[in-house]
C-alpha cells in the first residue's frame, strides 16, 4: 500500500503545501483579486493597500491564502479565484437635454462613454459600481449642463484634454490616505458654459463641510482681509 509523499524541505523534513513557495505568476494572480474585490466593494481603500504590500512580499501559498481567505470563491490550487468577470461595453452614449441621467448604485463601467449634454445633468457614481477594467475613456459636449462624477479612493480623474470655454471644471481628490489606482477616468471634449464637477460622497455634515479650504487656509487670504 503506497501513500501521498509530501515533498521536503531543506532539512529533510516533510513540508505542508502551504509552505511551498510562491512564484511571481501566484503573486500577481492575488493582486489582481484583491484588486477586484475592492472596485467590488469586498474591501476598503486601507484594506486593499494593505494586502497589496503583504501580497508583493509574499513568499509561500500560506502567506498569500490568507490575503483572500474571507473573500468567495475557491480555485483549484487552494486560493481563492474571482468568478467570471461580466464584459464591460466599449462604448455608452449618454444624451441628455435638459432631464436628469443617473448611473449609481452596482452599474458596469464601460470602457468608453460619449456624454452629449445640452442643459441638464448627468451623475456618474462610481462608489458601487462594478470596475473591471484599469481605463474610462470620456468624450464630453456640454453646452451647458453638468456632469457631476461620483469618486472613491482609488479613482483617478484626468481632465488635461478637456477644452474649456466659459465653464468650470473642478476635481477633488478622495480624503484619506494614499489608494492603490483601481481606475483612471481620462475626460476629452468641450466646454462652452457649462461644468465637469469630480468629487467623493460626502457622508457626512463633517466631510461636506470640508469640501472647500477654509479663509486661513486659502494663499492670500491674509493680505485679503487687510
Amino acid at each position: 500500500m503506497t501513500g501521498e509523499v509530501s515533498p521536503a524541505g531543506p532539512s529533510g523534513q516533510p513540508i505542508s503545501p502551504g509552505q511551498l513557495r510562491a512564484s511571481h505568476e501566484d503573486r500577481d494572480s492575488v493582486v489582481e483579486q484583491l484588486r477586484v474585490a475592492a472596485g467590488d466593494g469586498r474591501l476598503t481603500a486601507a484594506e486593499l493597500d494593505e494586502r497589496l504590500e503583504l501580497a508583493l512580499t509574499a513568499r509561500t501559498y500560506a502567506e498569500l491564502a490568507v490575503l483572500t481567505a474571507d473573500l468567495p470563491a475557491t480555485g483549484t490550487t487552494g486560493l481563492p479565484a474571482p468568478g467570471p468577470l461580466p464584459e464591460p461595453k466599449d462604448l455608452v452614449r449618454i444624451q441628455c437635454g435638459s432631464g436628469n441621467a443617473v448611473r449609481d448604485g452596482r452599474w458596469l463601467v464601460p470602457r468608453g462613454i460619449e456624454a452629449s449634454i445640452t442643459s441638464g445633468n448627468v451623475r456618474l457614481d462610481f462608489t458601487d459600481a462594478v470596475i473591471t477594467g484599469r481605463t474610462l475613456r470620456i468624450d464630453a459636449d456640454i453646452r451647458s449642463g453638468n456632469l457631476l462624477l461620483i469618486t472613491k479612493p482609488g479613482v483617478v480623474v484626468d481632465t488635461d484634454d478637456v477644452t474649456l470655454r466659459s465653464g468650470n471644471v473642478k476635481v477633488k481628490t478622495p480624503w484619506g490616505a494614499a489608494a492603490p489606482e483601481l481606475l483612471r477616468i481620462e475626460i476629452s471634449g468641450k466646454v462652452r458654459s457649462g461644468n465637469i464637477t469630480a468629487r467623493p460622497r460626502y457622508r457626512s455634515l463633517w466631510q461636506w463641510l470640508r469640501r472647500a479650504p477654509r479663509p486661513w487656509e486659502t494663499p492670500g487670504a491674509g493680505l485679503a482681509r487687510r
